[in-house]
């Protein structure tokens, strides 16, 4: 058996950031950025009132002071003039200051009579001018890699940039195996249970970004096996659920050995996940995951989503774990790193009093994996400790 961390850096050996392809913004939601969004124009691209009020010079912004209003200014329709001593011009937040104005005078501070304005006693000494390109200027860049977010996509669009360019979306293919196995709404026989895992496992990759499609369960047969993998011959990333131990029936590294796996590792010093493994067969990484429900999602927060990160353009880091006290003690860990499905009760960590790992109902309620190094020592109930959220 490997480490973890080993295990994790062969696995980012088995992937590379995929080509890139032009993305119209309103399609780039949550697509990795692979260049830098260069802007096009300033902005704001002149200078713009911050409030509603009235455009005057820095000579005439003095309590008392009567001034005649010339015009009007708003978003959209800016004065088609200059502002002059003894001048105003009515504004609206967002439209351009005319040419010769220093201030704006917010309408509350103003007392007006027809085309005649008189400042108030008390004014305030803000500008409420905000300068031309205050917020970003022509040639000014948004930095890649990143996931795309709903305020970088504003600001990409601000920036007067159309089209984007990313990483191309991963194509993950998920093969659950066994004949213990029927699809949810069927009649399952007397021996057998419903796949949930691909089920999850879609949902995760396509929250990373990626494109995933549930093929046909492959029976415990060679042949069965060889037909599913051939409609993966496409994929990016191909994940097997189960048949990947050492059982009669456990086919899929024989198979896929047959179809020219060049496996890149057997089983992880951890749990749950023990027997997983990894390598490339074709133009694919293939990674084999536990059939055991909570062994298989495990090792996707663990392997999968970094790996799904990687395709993309993102970092080879491991998933971000955080830190939180756990609620109770915990006795010394073994020699396998331990994941432990827990609660989060007022800031701390509850962890489950059964860590099954054939159990989705706790998996369900837990909202975090406590990660225990292998061989730690036992931890005392307020101890600060790294937990993966969920």
């Amino acid at each position: 058996m490997i480490s973890v961390a080993e295990a994790l850096a062969h696995i980012f050996d088995l992937v590379a950031p995929l080509p890139t392809e032009e993305v119209a913004l309103k399609d780039a939601a949550g697509r990795v950025l692979a260049a830098p969004v260069i802007a096009r124009r300033d902005q704001p691209p002149f200078a713009a009132s911050a409030m509603d009020g009235y455009a005057v010079t820095a000579a005439d912004a003095r309590p008392g002071a009567s001034l005649g209003v010339i015009g009007t200014s708003a978003a959209g329709h800016g004065f088609d003039g200059t502002l002059a001593p003894g001048q105003a011009v009515r504004i609206f937040t967002g439209a351009p200051v005319p040419p010769g104005a220093d201030r704006v005078i917010i309408q509350e501070d103003v007392m007006r009579d027809g085309d005649r304005i008189t400042l108030g006693d008390r004014l305030d000494s803000a500008a409420h001018i905000r300068p031309a390109g205050a917020d970003f200027a022509c040639g000014d860049t948004l930095s890649a890699p990143r996931r795309l977010r709903p305020a970088d996509l504003a600001l990409a669009a601000a920036m007067n940039v159309p089209r984007v360019t990313a990483h191309r979306r991963p194509r993950v293919a998920i093969i659950a195996t066994g004949d213990e196995l029927v699809m949810p709404g069927e009649t399952p026989g007397p021996d057998q249970i419903i796949a949930a895992n691909g089920f999850a496992l879609t949902a995760m990759a396509e929250a990373e970004g990626a494109r995933a499609q549930m093929l046909p369960i492959a029976r415990d047969t060679e042949a069965s096996l060889r037909a599913v993998f051939a409609q993966a011959r496409d994929a990016d990333l191909i994940l097997t659920i189960g048949g990947a131990s050492v059982g009669d029936h456990d086919l899929v590294g024989k198979v896929a050995a047959d179809l020219g796996l060049n496996q890149s590792f057997y089983k992880v010093a951890m749990r749950p996940g023990k027997p997983l493994m990894a390598g490339r067969l074709g133009d694919a990484t293939m990674i084999g995951l536990p059939g055991n429900p909570v062994s298989a999602l495990v090792c996707a927060h663990v392997f999968v989503l970094p790996a799904i990160r990687v395709m993309q353009g993102l970092p080879a880091e491991p998933a971000p774990a955080s830190r939180a006290p756990v609620a109770c003690d915990l006795p010394a860990n073994g020699p396998r790193a331990h994941y432990m499905r827990a609660r989060i009760i007022d800031g701390r960590l509850v962890p489950f009093d059964s860590q099954d790992s054939a159990l989705l109902t706790i998996l369900s309620e837990a909202r975090a994996l406590i990660v225990r190094a292998p061989h730690e020592g036992p931890r005392q109930a307020g101890e600060r400790v790294d937990y993966l959220p969920l």
